[in-house]
């Protein structure tokens, strides 16, 4: 984890395979909630957590019912206003382009 500062950065891999033991509906829609918990469980201390629209989109780029595998994004945390902003990182390699 590298600071600026006060800001921490970080690289995650956030995993998203539980979405398929689920209902095909609605997985997109918990892929967003599942990516915030992650986030929230680890930065206990953020009271916000500000999604980039691009995690989004890439997120529902496949429709609703096959989200991604896993997604690959920065995590900055600023310790002074105590918000998490997750940004994409990239795309997986083995999305069809």
């Amino acid at each position: 984890m590298s600071e600026r500062r006060g800001v921490d950065v970080a690289l995650h891999v956030i995993p998203l395979k539980r979405l398929y033991f689920g209902r095909r509906a609605n997985r997109a829609d918990r892929a967003i909630r599942l990516v915030k918990s992650y986030i929230a469980r680890h930065y206990k201390e953020a009271e916000k957590i500000v999604i980039e629209p691009a995690v989004n989109v890439y997120l529902w780029s496949r429709g609703r019912e096959k989200p991604p595998r896993r997604v690959i994004v920065e995590v900055k945390f600023d310790k002074e206003s105590r918000i998490a902003k997750v940004l994409l990182v990239r795309r997986s390699k083995y999305e069809r382009k």
